[in-house]
């Protein structure tokens, strides 16, 4: 199994297991939950990989660093 492999599992389950946690109740704005709790970890492990070269951050996320200073003052980690 491949990372991307492992990722995809990984958020099968966590997706699954957020379904039965709602023990009835009914979701809304999924995606942006979603989104949310993924983004900011990512950005996080990124930029530390990138040892807080937000340039080469931003590329290795293939966003604008632009874009990736925007979502760094979003989450409070720039």
């Amino acid at each position: 199994m491949d990372s991307n492999d492992q990722i995809d599992a990984a958020i099968k389950r966590m997706m699954e297991q957020y379904f039965r946690d709602l023990d009835g109740e009914p979701p809304s704005a999924i995606f942006d939950m979603v989104m949310r709790c993924v983004e900011k970890p990512l950005l996080e492990v990124v930029l530390a990989h990138a040892k807080g070269n937000q340039t080469k951050a931003a590329e290795l996320l293939g966003i604008n660093r632009n874009t990736l200073r925007k979502k760094l003052k979003e989450y409070d980690l720039g």
